[in-house]
């Protein structure tokens, strides 16, 4: 995909207050920042402008400013997080937004949508029913998204936190896929990459103009990308993983 600007936000010190079922142990707060300064180093080496938002200690899973908007070229849509204690973020979110000039739209109650169950592949948008996405947000997206000559289509989830948790759209019609998302209806008859249950978590990569970045440390996967014909960037997110988190949770691109 191809993006000229992402935005970020610094991790807070009470970042390992956030919401977590990986049960991978505390974050470490100062690797955790190393960490988020390499991601964005990366996203610059991949030509992208980066504004850098402060922590918002508030909200400590705000560093996953992904959950809070899906922007486009053509409109920013203002989410309504799932989860309770992430209600909130979304509205510093909008300020940021509102100065590139975006038409904003929002999702409204009682729907409600994050970020990362939105998965754009070219002008389609795959939208994860999720524990933080319900079908009456997903709706929403969608009649917004058709408004703007986009089209958008709901997949039920099972076990997924968030849709791209376990799927990332690299480009050239080639999916990244883990998990219950390798045979879903969906995706099935997709070009797609699948990933080993042992690696699943590197199915939450980002394609980022011309490379793939992936988190660091999980070979057969990066091979099999390689294999394809893109070129990788390996970036080293554990202390988000920690917190249920990926590359793609850590910035909004577009």
């Amino acid at each position: 995909m191809l993006f000229s600007k992402a935005i970020v936000r610094k991790p807070g010190s009470n970042f390992c207050e956030g919401i977590t079922t990986a049960h991978l142990g505390k974050p470490d707060y100062k690797k955790a920042l190393k960490q988020h300064a390499e991601y964005i180093n990366a996203l610059e080496k991949c030509n992208v402008a980066v504004t850098i938002l402060p922590p918002h200690p508030q909200f400590p899973d705000s560093v996953f400013v992904e959950d809070t908007a899906v922007v486009t070229e053509k409109c920013a849509v203002v989410c309504r997080p799932g989860a309770q204690s992430r209600q909130g973020e979304e509205q510093s979110i909008e300020k940021v937004l509102s100065t590139y000039n975006h038409t904003i739209e929002h999702i409204t109650p009682p729907g409600t949508l994050e970020g990362g169950d939105v998965l754009r592949a070219e002008d389609h948008f795959y939208i994860g029913l999720s524990s933080r996405t319900n079908k009456g947000g997903a709706e929403q997206l969608i009649e917004i998204l058709v408004k703007y000559g986009y089209s958008g289509s709901s997949v039920s989830l099972k076990h997924l936190l968030h849709l791209k948790t376990g799927i990332a759209y690299i480009g050239r019609g080639v999916f990244l896929v883990a998990g219950e998302l390798i045979h879903h209806p969906e995706f099935i008859s997709q070009d797609h990459i699948s990933v080993e249950d042992k690696e699943a978590y590197a199915a939450n990569a980002i394609a980022v103009n011309d490379s793939v970045l992936i988190p660091a440390g999980f070979p057969s996967t990066r091979k099999k990308i390689e294999s394809a014909g893109f070129p990788v960037i390996e970036i080293d997110v554990s202390e988000f993983q920690k917190m249920d988190g990926g590359l793609s949770c850590l910035s909004l691109r577009f």
